[in-house]
């Protein structure tokens, strides 16, 4: 099991709403709070939020570059993953792939794909 992911942010106070939202959205629980971090957690993994020091701006993430590509995440149904896009689209927040939305994965990958505030890919799959 996973125990944890740290990743850090651009800009702390975008990303807590983005990644808030969503992750209390899949049953995440804000776990921790201080002044330059969040973390939520679900069961026995958590998310963590870091702002990025001022001195380590300088190269953006780009999800193609050597690294993190993506997180994935377990929606309950397909009714939740069109929930969730429906969500996603009243935010203004572009879904990826849009033109074989749900099925951008495969035939049967039911899911929605889409960036956070720093560009990086999110997917949340609905179950076989």
């Amino acid at each position: 099991m996973l125990h944890h992911v740290e990743l850090y942010v651009s800009n702390l106070k975008k990303s807590t709403e983005f990644w808030g939202w969503l992750l209390e959205e899949l049953g995440y629980e804000l776990f921790q709070e201080w002044e330059n971090g969040r973390s939520w957690k679900y069961s026995e993994t958590y998310l963590v939020f870091v702002q990025t020091e001022d001195a380590y701006m300088d190269v953006p993430y780009h999800r193609k570059r050597t690294g993190l590509n993506h997180l994935s995440f377990h929606a309950d149904s397909r009714k939740h993953v069109d929930q969730l896009t429906d969500q996603l689209k009243a935010k203004g927040i572009s879904i990826l792939y849009e033109d074989r939305h749900p099925f951008a994965g495969g035939e049967n990958h039911y899911a929605v794909f889409f960036e956070d505030p720093d560009r990086m890919k999110v997917e949340v799959v609905a179950p076989d």
